[in-house]
């Protein structure tokens, strides 16, 4: 075999045949320190980079507001951080398919009493469709963003796998990403330690964002008001109603289902007596439905839209076993998985878990590894025995 031909075969840094100079890399670019890092990275090992920023919406630029992805200002620290590095840069407007597919559908989950998690249909949608066709047409060989998760080479083809620092990992949000679009990610800052050594790598590149903050807020819902936005985009869907406990007795009034949530304690307006929690939500009544705190155990849960990335096809066994997150901010639990028809499923906890909400995500992981084998979109819960 010829030297040239020997040396095309050898794995880049990316996990593809080419050397870095010859593989075109889209990259995914908030305006956040992760993205441009990311950016940084691969235009210091040599790759075409090309730097993408999506304009979603612009609330956080029209209030002047700190926190808040998306925004006008945002856009122009990527475009610093691209001229910084010497790579191009492009503005995609994507309101419109924004507003279609994440909130709209965000309103209607909350009008059906669910609690929706939106970053994840943004990523299912626009960012790892829409804009993963957009780089395919501009030629590129793959797509990378600032996720902290791990894209492993697996036996089977690519494997989704938490990030190395457990504090950052963002594999939750990532469940409903579909093996075609894996195979064509890269998430580079998987493996790092931690996020100061994502800041370090900032200073080192000189970015005007390295001591930028992190992103706390949905960037089209200020202060997390999820309620003032439902009312501003469905005008009479914030009825009031009863407050009932568990019996169906009155407890008192509320100013709208679309303000409350499964485990909300506070903000209840029912003073005196034991504590009492949302235990369900039910709009066609518009009733909140309160109880004690053992209520909101669950074993049950029952999801849809199953996507599944284990190595044998989901219907192939009677019953999966799995560790399960039913929350970001929740540690994996052990549970059985029952495929069912239709990409649905029904999840076993082994151990009851509190505030299992319709709407959220279940994402099932490996037991006692990292590998994410998928998820699904809870579509409501049984009670503990």
């Amino acid at each position: 075999m010829p030297m040239e031909a020997a040396a095309e075969t050898i794995l880049n840094s990316l996990g593809l045949p080419k050397p870095p100079a010859r593989t075109r890399v889209v990259v995914a670019m908030s305006g956040g320190v992760d993205s441009s890092v990311v950016a940084a990275l691969l235009a210091r090992e040599g790759y075409e980079v090309i730097g993408i920023t999506l304009q979603l919406y612009d609330h956080g630029a029209a209030l002047a507001r700190k926190g808040a992805c998306c925004a006008g200002r945002d856009i122009h620290d990527a475009a610093r951080v691209a001229e910084t590095m010497g790579f191009p840069h492009y503005v995609l407007d994507y309101e419109s398919r924004f507003r279609e597919a994440v909130i709209e559908d965000f309103a209607e989950t909350y009008l059906a009493g669910a609690t929706p998690v939106p970053c994840i249909r943004c990523n299912q949608t626009v960012k790892f469709a829409d804009l993963m066709a957009t780089a395919r047409e501009l030629g590129a060989d793959c797509m990378a963003t600032g996720h902290y998760v791990q894209r492993i080479a697996g036996p089977h083809g690519a494997e989704l796998h938490r990030a190395a620092d457990p504090a950052r990992d963002q594999s939750y949000f990532l469940f409903a990403t579909t093996r075609g679009q894996l195979d064509f990610l890269r998430f580079p800052l998987g493996g790092l330690a931690s996020k100061a050594e994502t800041r370090a790598l900032a200073a080192e590149f000189g970015l005007p964002v390295a001591e930028k903050p992190d992103s706390q807020d949905i960037c089209f819902v200020p202060q997390g008001r999820y309620g003032d936005l439902i009312a501003r985009l469905r005008p009479g869907a914030a009825e009031p109603g009863e407050i009932v406990d568990l019996s169906g007795r009155v407890l008192g009034s509320h100013r709208g289902v679309i303000h409350y949530t499964i485990g909300q304690r506070r903000g209840l307006g029912i003073g005196g007596g034991a504590p009492l929690y949302v235990i369900r939500l039910e709009p066609e009544s518009r009733r909140v439905v309160v109880g004690p705190r053992e209520a909101l155990a669950t074993r049950i849960v029952l999801v849809a839209e199953v996507n599944w990335l284990g190595d044998a096809p989901f219907d192939s066994a009677e019953v999966w076993e799995a560790e399960v997150k039913i929350r970001s901010t929740r540690p994996a639990v052990p549970a059985r998985i029952l495929p069912g028809p239709c990409g649905t499923a029904q999840v076993e906890l082994a151990v009851a878990e509190e505030g299992v909400a319709p709407g959220q995500a279940c994402v099932f992981y490996a037991p006692g590894g990292s590998r994410v084998l998928g998820g699904g979109w809870i579509a409501r819960q049984r009670p503990a025995a």
